[in-house]
């Protein structure tokens, strides 16, 4: 699959993974940051922003993706970042292609699996009947019962776009995540890889909790868990500058 990218900067190739009913474009501001040091890849997986939709929803299908990309550039040492679905993308191509990685960062996504928790956000999209609102302020209204935090809304709707006829529609595979989400909720497999990793967890999120801190640093031996505090699941969007140093940080020392 052709995945969607666009690129900032120059230098070594640090590719970004968003998560789930994101897009490329949500990493943006981080990506012009860093475009000083590196050039920035913002990548679409499949099945959301402008990437192909697709009937398959796998880590092994979006890791697969990912391989071609990198091949299609001819990319090596790369710098893979990958958050929440994305994190875990990341770790499944590392586990297959770690030798084109130099380092890892995995944002507030761990190794094990996760029971289904996003049905309500689903029965909200669902309920946007997309043939016939007739503005993104009545896509919102019908969102609102459902997706009450306003922050969770506005990025869920950063999704609509205006199609052919004058018609909405989500940038995502609604149907298909919807339909596959206990696929995107696995656990990774358990096979060990040496890439030097660091996991980047906020404070305020379960996705990584202390009773799973060793089962990651036995499948990623050359890891490191850090935490920012005042952030929750979405860390970087949370504690922007807080999180942008402690890459850098992790990138420029290790």
């Amino acid at each position: 699959m052709n995945l969607f990218f666009k690129t900032l900067g120059e230098g070594q190739p640090l590719l970004i993974l968003h998560g789930l009913f994101g897009s490329a474009d949500n990493w943006l501001t981080h990506a012009k940051n860093w475009s000083a040091h590196y050039q920035v890849f913002l990548i679409d997986q499949r099945n959301h922003g402008h990437s192909s939709h697709t009937e398959t929803m796998s880590y092994a299908h979006m890791a697969e993706d990912l391989f071609e990309l990198v091949a299609s550039q001819n990319l090596r040492d790369i710098v893979l970042l990958g958050h929440s679905m994305g994190g875990k993308t990341a770790m499944t191509f590392a586990q297959e292609y770690g030798f084109l990685i130099e380092k890892m960062i995995v944002v507030d996504m761990g190794i094990r699996s996760y029971p289904p928790h996003h049905q309500t956000i689903f029965e909200g999209l669902l309920a946007v009947d997309v043939d016939h609102c007739a503005s993104r302020q009545e896509a919102e209204q019908r969102l609102l019962p459902f997706v009450p935090d306003e922050g969770t809304r506005q990025f869920l709707l950063k999704n609509l776009y205006w199609r052919e006829h004058g018609k909405l529609d989500w940038r995502f595979n609604l149907p298909v995540l919807h339909r596959e989400i206990e696929h995107i909720m696995v656990g990774l497999e358990a096979k060990v890889c040496p890439v030097n990793t660091c996991f980047i967890r906020g404070g305020q999120s379960n996705y990584i909790r202390p009773e799973d801190v060793a089962g990651i640093q036995h499948l990623f031996p050359q890891s490191q868990i850090k935490t920012i505090e005042q952030a929750g699941h979405w860390v970087h969007a949370e504690a922007p500058a807080a999180f942008s140093e402690m890459v850098l940080d992790f990138l420029h020392t290790g």
